[in-house]
């Protein structure tokens, strides 16, 4: 298995998803009828934390699609270490995941912990294996 193309798929296709948000996110400040109220709200409690969300959701989307790039190029790594490491940026998109849930469904901020968690520690083991493996592939410049 080519581990890191899924990353690449799904880094996308919630980057989209994020992407629309900030489309909702705009609509709602400048042209929905109480615009007025949302506005006067822009940097507290909900209103903040879906701004949060829509920001990490496009940095941890552009972090999987990162990370799976870098996880296809380092085919010396073994492969349940690359596996890991895709694991880890996936589940770190329950980061701004969580902060929606927080706002729109009262859920627990345990899945902001987990995915903030998931995606630093595959941020830093990707850090390794590239110090480690950089170079094993033929055509990859050291």
């Amino acid at each position: 298995m080519k581990y890191g193309r899924f990353n690449i798929g799904i880094g996308l296709l919630v980057m989209a998803a994020f992407m629309f948000y900030g489309f909702l996110l705009i609509y709602l400040r400048d042209f929905a009828p109480d615009k007025a109220a949302w506005v006067a709200s822009y940097s507290i409690g909900k209103h903040f934390e879906t701004r949060l969300a829509h920001v990490h959701g496009n940095l941890f989307a552009f972090l999987n699609i990162g990370l799976g790039f870098l996880l296809l190029r380092l085919g010396g790594a073994a492969d349940r270490s690359r596996q890991v490491v895709a694991w880890l940026g996936l589940t770190g998109l329950l980061m701004p995941l969580g902060i929606l849930g927080e706002v729109y469904l009262g859920l627990s901020p345990v899945f902001v912990l987990i995915g903030a968690l998931a995606m630093t520690a595959s941020v830093i083991v990707t850090g390794v294996l590239t110090l480690r493996h950089w170079g094993d592939v033929p055509g990859v410049v050291a």
